[in-house]
């Protein structure tokens, strides 16, 4: 694209016409070339000349340029004055392989970036949205190291506050209700404890609104937690508290070790039980960031604040942040009693994150509804410290629901993850009919194809919109679907097995004859690919890789039902791109491409 907005530009000026913004895009029709610009009819508008006749003046002082033909088989006017450029095969192989090969040029070589996602929060069991914001936050992790940039993948977990204070105070009713003990609950598997403390967070958050003394209670338990997490911050990362909590635990000096023997159990059984998703999905974090420590970090970001005016005193004492002159609105950032709100959490992670790994650009990963309010976090840190806040953006998801609908914690209605993987292996295993394949196998590919189906079904839509998860369409070899493109892969990798053609030395481009149409539009997918990892770097957008393997999926099963593959060395080289960039592609979208389905 840059090559041709140069020889347009070239020309312009050789004809002594002005410079104008116009497009180098690919047009729909892959008829009309590989590539085509709009810039005559731009032109035209503003010079009140016909476009047609404009750029066919174009055209002609391109081909009295630089030798044009190693490049292009022919540069066309055609419509209103669009100029298509049609690429030689030749060039589209040479292009290919560089592709294959991953040696294309990477825009974000040399770059630091940060990614956070997942941030699920402990006492909690893991759900559809947890694994929405772990799916989406790794596939751009990948998609950031796919164009050259070193990442970081940070997880920040809510390990203090009201939500864990209803869970503490759930599980104890629950406890002493079942006389059941710390260590009777140890010696669950790690699902069950979980789903206990799930459990007893729903009852929490159902007294908390029915009970006014209950409510008080969590509050105090509340205060607690806090104290109880700066035990564990000592204990494990060596922290200095900057807070004095304990002063709030007077008059509740008795209570305090029940309290903290659960909390510190139930947030050790927490961590443990995520990561046992982690290790199944394919994630591994470089940082984990809790609300206990962050908040700290975050107290000495608004102290600044304060001095250089960008936050200031409200009532009682409190540290606001006026959004209003902004367009935004006033959040507070340090509470009358002299404590970090969550978004004083919020400046402090920045910091956090920056003070581990002092990235170029960071990212935080999280649900729409709270965009607004990251909005004015945003806002404040830009001012309080310019150079962070201008590295520093938030990618706002949608929500994920079922056909059945909306899901809540605290009406008990969760589906939790280990369900919903544990389903769609189940579904894929019903479709795996390779006899030949050990029953162990099969429950490997079932897995890799049943987490193909989850992830694809849940990346193939923009980021920004809600997105339904229906078994019956994900869980498919037909259709738009991770199991199509799984599928696409494995054929592409039998043809190449009876063939004897699988290695690993670099593919060669061979000089045979002109394509036929299969193969030329598998051609002129494949030399996309690099396009589309940076467009979906650029975007923050998994679903235009999705989109891209779906249609070269359809290219090549095109390809395959309608030609003669064995024997031609051409359709072999072709095949085997193909099976490479599918491979890659799956790859960025955290999905396995298993050789045999």
């Amino acid at each position: 694209m840059k090559q041709i907005e140069d020889l347009i530009n070239k020309a312009l000026k050789d004809l002594e016409l002005t410079q104008v913004d116009f497009s180098v895009e690919h047009p729909k029709e892959e008829s009309h070339g590989d590539y085509s610009s709009n810039v005559a009819m731009i032109l035209a508008k503003q010079m009140g000349k016909n476009p047609r006749e404009l750029a066919t003046k174009i055209v002609e002082q391109i081909y009295k340029g630089p030798s044009l033909a190693k490049t292009f088989e022919k540069i066309e006017v055609a419509g209103p004055g669009f100029i298509n450029f049609y690429l030689k095969p030749a060039v589209l192989r040479e292009k290919v392989e560089q592709i294959v090969m991953d040696k294309w040029e990477k825009p974000l070589k040399g770059k630091k970036y940060s990614v956070e996602y997942t941030d699920p929060n402990p006492f909690k069991e893991f759900h559809l949205g947890h694994l929405y914001s772990n799916l989406i936050g790794e596939s751009i992790a990948k998609i950031f190291e796919a164009n050259g940039a070193t990442v970081w993948r940070g997880d920040f977990y809510g390990d203090v506050g009201m939500h864990i204070a209803k869970s503490v105070w759930g599980m104890r009713q629950k406890m002493e209700k079942e006389q059941v003990s710390l260590s009777d609950l140890a010696k669950l598997s790690i699902k069950e404890r979980q789903n206990y403390m799930g459990q007893g967070y729903a009852l929490g958050v159902n007294k908390f609104e029915e009970d006014e003394k209950i409510k008080e209670e969590i509050k105090d338990i509340n205060y607690m937690v806090y104290v109880a997490s700066q035990e564990v911050l000592v204990k494990n990362r060596g922290w200095k508290p900057l807070v004095d909590y304990r002063q709030y635990l007077q008059g509740h000096e008795a209570d305090y070790p029940k309290i903290r023997e659960i909390y510190q159990a139930g947030l050790a059984w927490s961590l443990e039980y995520f990561e046992t998703y982690y290790k199944r999905l394919g994630t591994k974090f470089d940082g984990y960031y809790p609300e206990s420590w962050v908040g700290e970090v975050g107290l000495g970001v608004v102290e600044d604040g304060l001095q250089k005016g960008v936050l200031e005193l409200g009532e009682e004492g409190a540290v606001i942040y006026r959004g209003e002159q902004d367009g935004l609105h006033t959040r507070v950032f340090r509470n009358k009693m002299g404590l970090p709100t969550y978004e004083a959490k919020d400046l402090g992670l920045v910091k956090a994150k920056y003070s581990e790994f002092p990235f170029d650009y960071s990212l935080n990963i999280f649900g729409k509804e709270i965009d607004e309010y990251y909005k004015v976090v945003k806002k404040a840190l830009e001012q309080i410290e310019p150079e962070l806040g201008k590295k520093q953006e938030h990618l706002a998801h949608g929500m994920v629901n079922l056909p059945t609908g909306k899901m809540s914690s605290r009406k008990g209605n969760v589906i939790t993850v280990e369900w919903l993987l544990n389903e769609a292996r189940d579904q894929a295993l019903k479709l795996i009919k390779n006899e030949q394949m050990s029953d162990e196998k099969k429950l490997e590919v079932a897995e890799q194809v049943g987490q193909g189906a989850v992830k694809y079904a849940l990346l193939k839509s923009n980021v920004g919109e809600n997105v339904t998860f229906d078994f019956g369409q994900s869980v498919s070899f037909s259709g738009a679907s991770g199991p199509y493109i799984q599928y696409t892969y494995a054929r592409a990798m039998s043809v190449l097995r009876k063939a004897d053609t699988l290695r690993e030395t670099p593919l060669k481009s061979l000089q045979g004859s002109l394509p036929n149409s299969e193969e030329m539009s598998i051609l002129r997918w494949i030399y996309r690919y690099d396009e589309a990892v940076i467009q979906a770097g650029v975007e923050k957008a998994p679903n235009v890789i999705a989109q891209y393997l779906y249609d070269l999926a359809q290219r090549f099963n095109t390809f395959y039902n309608g030609t003669k593959i064995a024997g031609d060395s051409e359709r072999l080289w072709l095949t085997q791109a193909v099976a490479k960039v599918l491979k890659s592609g799956l790859g960025l979208l955290g999905i396995q491409a298993p050789e045999e389905m």
